[in-house]
């Protein structure tokens, strides 16, 4: 099954905010297929966690969050941004912008403009 990189990040935030909040492995409560760029993501986010997370508090520290602070569906959308952002194939104001979007709609306004500070800080610091 190949879906847009838009439904699959949906689906990976989905898996992600399971695993999040459940401390149950990611897909374990996932009903329906998997895309491979989901699970992919979902994968690497995962593994990469504690690093991303401590990225986000750094970035995060002048508003003074930290990652533990953030909603878990905001935590885990920094975390997928961050990760396509260090991967490369997308550029970075396409996956700052659909971070912003995703965070709109599952959250927030206030969450999108958080999310977008952030990962704009990310961002700028990495160039």
């Amino acid at each position: 099954m190949t879906v847009s990189r838009r439904d699959a990040r949906k689906s990976a935030l989905t898996l992600l905010y399971q695993w999040d909040v459940t401390d149950r492995a990611p897909g374990e409560l996932y009903e329906g297929e998997i895309d491979a760029y989901a699970q992919q993501v979902t994968d690497a986010v995962v593994r990469d966690a504690a690093e991303l997370d401590r990225r986000i508090t750094a970035a995060a520290e002048e508003s003074g969050w930290t990652a533990d602070r953030l909603g878990a569906v905001e935590r885990n959308i920094l975390r997928i941004a961050i990760h396509e952002l260090d991967v490369g194939e997308i550029p970075p104001r396409a996956v700052i912008d659909e971070a912003v979007t995703l965070a709109k709609h599952y959250s927030t306004r206030e969450a999108g403009r958080l999310v977008n500070g952030i990962l704009d800080r990310i961002y700028r610091e990495a160039a």
